[in-house]
């Protein structure tokens, strides 16, 4: 969308409030009355407009760029996978041989036959310069 609407209609707004004070001001009853009647929907335009702009203004420091979304999910520096984590402990309570109870818990959750049978897409690092591109839009 272009900025000049945005600037445009609040400046005609302001000038066309101008104007009509000044009608008012010096007793010209038609002027007034012109700059009056167009005034109420400039100031609807004006305030439409601004609200149109903060609104992609707020939106746009919102996306995701693609980059970061699930791809780089999986290799991320400074986590550990859910596997390696081991089971978590319970205050008061110990599980396991010790606790006289049984674990309710397998033993390990991701063996290899566990996990689905279809085969997976590779995933391609991406390089530095896909991370830095802007997502584009696809026409449906």
């Amino acid at each position: 969308m272009s900025r000049w609407p945005l600037v445009t209609v609040p400046a005609l707004t302001l000038g066309d409030l101008l104007l009509w004070h000044w009608s008012l001001a010096a007793h010209h009853e038609v002027l007034a009355l012109a700059s009056g009647l167009s005034l109420p929907a400039l100031a609807i335009a004006s305030v439409c407009l601004v609200a149109i702009a903060v609104l992609r203004l707020l939106a746009r420091g919102a996306q995701v760029p693609l980059g970061l979304v699930s791809r780089a999910r999986p290799g991320r520096a400074g986590t550990t996978p859910v596997a390696e984590l081991g089971p978590i402990a319970t205050p008061g309570v110990a599980p396991g041989p010790g606790s006289g109870r049984p674990d309710p818990r397998p033993a390990n959750p991701r063996t290899p036959a566990a996990r689905p049978t279809a085969p997976r897409p590779a995933q391609v690092p991406l390089a530095s310069a896909d991370r830095e591109r802007p997502p584009r839009k696809i026409a449906a």
